[in-house]
């Protein structure tokens, strides 16, 4: 058996989305941009994708813009809003993904920005008393803070934010990108003028994503050198990949009752077999909470070992695929910022399981089983 719990890095494509996607890799491959009947095919389907993915976040057409995926847009949302609107200020926390903190913290080096990180506690729970307190002692503000951790799965009251946030008139931009697919997202009873989507993270293609920027709000663009997506994004468009990434999008919101009971019974399958199986084994941040955190994400803390220096690789071995922390880190020599933000035991060892609708109850079993038998030994 071969088990893959690295879903929040990426997910499978389902089959329904590449039966999209083929036609515009074999038969219609003209320009969108081209005048003629086949470039007009092409740009019609990119502007159905666009009505479609509006729709299942009840914005404006206009409103969706696609990009390369979700870092891109982050980068769009930061860079744009704050060299655009003049920002002096700008507000995230040590938690965020790597696609908000580096271009905020390059702002900041440049002189461009004062930033400010909010406080969290132990578990990660952002302190909005404090995120309020920095609203208040500064002019307007740029806020970027995520829908839910991708390593720890925390889930952030974004409404909550969004509210303190409107009041203070501040910017809010939220990464949605763990979350896009999965819980419904309706940006008219969000006070944001940002929001994020990556196909490949609901089972659609890599190199696509959505940035979703509030009607009004005119920002300078990343990319210069054509017209494409209305001169947000200059660069002749994915095509493929944006029909697959609507497509995605309209399957997960249709089965999304169903995917999430599915997948949260895996989850709480896990915690069960994993207390069971090995002594001593915790959660970090709120992963094991199931109405605080992420469903699809389950961070696991494993018990001080020598085992911990190649655990990933044994289990790799063992034919389960899962992650250490976050995948757009996987290849670095430096540990998690995130755990290490909660001050986590740096012996212990950390696997982050990430399931899908695809997972099977087998798989989780299978799973568990290799973990529990490289710890049984130095528990005896």
């Amino acid at each position: 058996m071969h088990a893959y719990f690295d879903n929040a890095a990426t997910t499978p494509l389902d089959p329904e989305v590449l039966e999209a996607m083929l036609p515009f890799l074999t038969q219609h491959y003209g320009n969108p941009s081209s005048l003629h009947g086949p470039g007009r095919q092409v740009r019609s389907a990119i502007e159905n994708a666009r009505k479609t993915v509006a729709h299942l976040i009840n914005a404006a057409p206009a409103e969706v813009s696609f990009t390369s995926g979700g870092t891109e847009a982050d980068n769009y949302a930061a860079f744009g809003s704050i060299r655009t609107l003049k920002l002096r200020h700008a507000i995230t926390s040590k938690l965020e993904h790597h696609a908000v903190l580096h271009p905020l913290q390059a702002l900041e080096k440049a002189g461009d920005i004062e930033l400010s990180y909010v406080k969290h506690d132990e578990f990660g729970q952002l302190d909005l008393e404090h995120l309020d307190e920095l609203l208040a002692t500064h002019t307007r503000s740029f806020v970027s803070l995520m829908h839910a951790n991708n390593e720890i799965g925390n889930l952030n009251d974004i409404q909550a934010i969004g509210d303190l946030c409107a009041r203070h008139d501040a910017v809010f931009h939220t990464d949605t990108v763990q979350t896009m697919g999965h819980y419904r997202h309706d940006v008219q009873a969000l006070k944001n003028q940002f929001l994020v989507g990556s196909a490949h993270k609901f089972h659609g293609p890599k190199g696509v994503g959505f940035l979703y920027c509030r009607s009004g709000l005119q920002v300078s663009p990343l990319i210069h050198g054509g017209s494409q997506e209305r001169n947000v994004r200059s660069g002749t468009e994915n095509v493929y990949g944006i029909v697959g990434l609507a497509k995605a999008l309209e399957i997960a919101c249709r089965d999304l009752t169903a995917h999430q009971q599915h997948v949260q019974g895996l989850k709480d399958r896990f915690i069960a077999r994993l207390q069971a199986e090995i002594d001593d084994v915790r959660f970090n941040g709120l992963s094991a909470e199931a109405d605080k955190s992420l469903y699809t994400v389950l961070s696991v803390s494993l018990p001080p070992s020598p085992l911990n220096e190649m655990l990933l690789f044994n289990l790799d071995i063992s034919k389960v695929a899962a992650s250490g922390g976050s995948a757009c880190t996987s290849g670095a020599q430096t540990g998690s910022h995130v755990l290490e933000a909660l001050g986590c035991d740096p012996g212990r060892g950390t696997v982050r399981f990430s399931m899908s609708k695809m997972n099977t109850v087998d798989e989780v079993d299978y799973a568990v089983a290799q973990l529990a038998k490289l710890y049984k030994p130095v528990a005896a």
